[in-house]
């Protein structure tokens, strides 16, 4: 049998209803939650981690960056045919961008969450599990990036955002749609990712601020970040690339004083280009500077240059992560 390992950072997966509170609370470890699943182990020869019970709004950056390098690590130690992260929904897409960026290996690596909790008829969590196993059964799972896998729909790590606050069905990649889906155990798939891309540091700095555009925004935020002194700044511009002119003018003071910004859309889907130019427009940005950073979200953007800034703090080096040339599956 295959070997696959399974490392348990918590969620709404190891949740339970607490009867004194009556809500959801991180109760079970690996080895009880696989105890749960037992087709799990009919499956693979299944080996576990745990690396905490946390909920997804409680994970930061040096949490993902733990994560990835206890990764590394008992992928050099062992050999395993798949990896599999179970992780909470609220920042499972940050997470796995993180690993996406920061592990490289061949190996399929697999975060999955759930949507209801263990006390819940209609938990989720194992048919999740039991479809991760599937993946990382597929040879053609291998050198696809960190996937994401809930309610039997494969996505990239690099183009899946959570659209859903409450449903079953709450990742989908907006741009550029699933790689595949599992269906009773066959799993299909439709394309490639449209990126793959790695970053090689094991230092972050997670001094990075996200604005989100609104209309009628002047500069005070943009002047506070820079002026606290934030070591970038992400912006989720209006529409494919805009800001109030007010708001420009703290974009700007930001950049003089040397701190990168880089900017996406606030939109749900759609790139950033830099094709008006009327006062806050996007040519006037990126001629001053503003990085801009394709199809990824905000919080995307942002998990990228906290990796980047790790690494350099060039802001030609920057600019470069972001608007030069990565490796490209194909076209979609």
């Amino acid at each position: 049998m295959k070997k696959i390992l399974v490392v348990f950072t918590g969620g709404t997966f190891s949740m339970m209803i607490d009867q004194t509170t009556g809500g959801a609370i991180p109760r079970y470890s690996g080895g009880e939650l696989l105890d749960m699943i037992p087709e799990a182990k009919e499956l693979a020869e299944i080996e576990y981690y745990d690396f905490g019970k946390y909920p997804g709004p409680h994970v930061t950056p040096q949490l993902m960056l733990q994560l990835s390098k206890k990764i590394k690590q008992l992928l050099s130690e062992n050999h395993y045919d798949g990896v599999i992260v179970t992780h909470g929904t609220d920042t499972l897409e940050e997470t796995a961008y993180f690993l996406d960026l920061t592990v490289n290996t061949e190996v399929p690596i697999v975060m999955i969450g759930s949507m209801k909790n263990s006390s819940e008829p209609d938990w989720d969590g194992p048919r999740n599990l039991i479809d991760a196993i599937h993946i990382c059964l597929n040879d053609n799972s291998k050198n696809m990036g960190v996937l994401v896998c809930l309610n039997g729909e494969i996505n990239a790590a690099s183009e899946v955002t959570k659209i859903y606050s409450d449903s079953v069905e709450s990742f989908k990649s907006l741009d550029f749609g699933s790689l595949g889906f599992v269906k009773n155990g066959k799993v299909i798939y439709n394309r490639l990712p449209h990126y793959l891309e790695k970053i090689e540091t094991d230092v972050i700095d997670d001094n990075v601020d996200m604005l989100t555009v609104y209309a009628g925004m002047n500069e005070k935020f943009f002047r506070f970040s820079a002026d606290s002194g934030a070591s970038g700044i992400v912006v989720e511009a209006l529409g494919v690339g805009n800001v109030p002119p007010p708001a420009f003018e703290g974009i700007k003071y930001a950049v003089e004083k040397g701190i990168p910004v880089v900017l996406t859309s606030r939109c749900p889907a759609g790139e950033t280009d830099y094709i008006y130019s009327y006062p806050g427009a996007g040519k006037h940005l990126h001629d001053i500077g503003v990085i801009f950073a394709d199809y990824i979200n905000g919080q995307k953007a942002r998990i990228k240059l906290i990796i980047v800034l790790g690494k350099t703090r060039d802001i030609n080096e920057i600019r470069r992560y972001f608007e030069g040339p990565r490796t490209k599956y194909k076209d979609v």
